[in-house]
């Protein structure tokens, strides 16, 4: 296993829609579990393979810090199945670093998709379980967290990186 680099926004490959998983091998099952190491090590809840420099539609989600009734798990080409409700959260994300805002998610998901081990799974989630899904399904559909908040919210945020960039240059 290995840890693997998250990039961060505005790397160009986070706004891009990833390819769906054909066959699932030795290959997408290690990447899986260095994903896993990754999120750990970041203090993670979720994580999609696009925030590695992997253009692939497979997450791994692991609540238990939030939910410890809950256990890490995989999907690969996760699709939502259903939604009902909604509710407002603060969302931060790995690739968008000191960037947390409140997001308008759905409180109830069904998403589908195959485990690491290729058989068709179902995974119901509420409250902080469903605002993870729906934060890495966004993540492999080319979306971010940047994307679901105002535009003048991104706008200072946008400019707040130009201002450190510039402070990083003259040093």
């Amino acid at each position: 296993m290995a840890l693997l680099e998250i990039l961060k926004y505005p790397h160009p490959l986070l706004k891009k829609k990833c390819e769906k998983v054909e066959r699932i091998d030795e290959e997408v099952r290690r990447l899986i579990q260095d994903m896993r190491e990754t999120i750990y090590h970041a203090s993670g809840i979720g994580l999609a393979a696009c925030q590695v420099g992997i253009p692939r539609r497979i997450i791994v989600v692991d609540v238990t810090p939030i939910d410890p009734e809950k256990d890490f798990f995989a999907l690969v080409n996760p699709e939502v199945i259903s939604e009902e409700g909604e509710m407002e959260h603060e969302e931060g994300c790995l690739s968008v670093p000191d960037c947390s805002e409140k997001v308008k998610r759905k409180e109830k998901i069904l998403v589908r998709g195959l485990s690491p081990e290729g058989n068709m799974i179902e995974v119901s989630g509420e409250g902080i379980l469903a605002i993870a899904l729906q934060h890495e399904i966004d993540h492999i559909n080319g979306m971010l967290i940047l994307d679901r908040i105002s535009r003048l919210k991104r706008e200072i945020y946008r400019n707040k990186l130009k201002k450190e960039r510039r402070k990083e240059e003259k040093s």
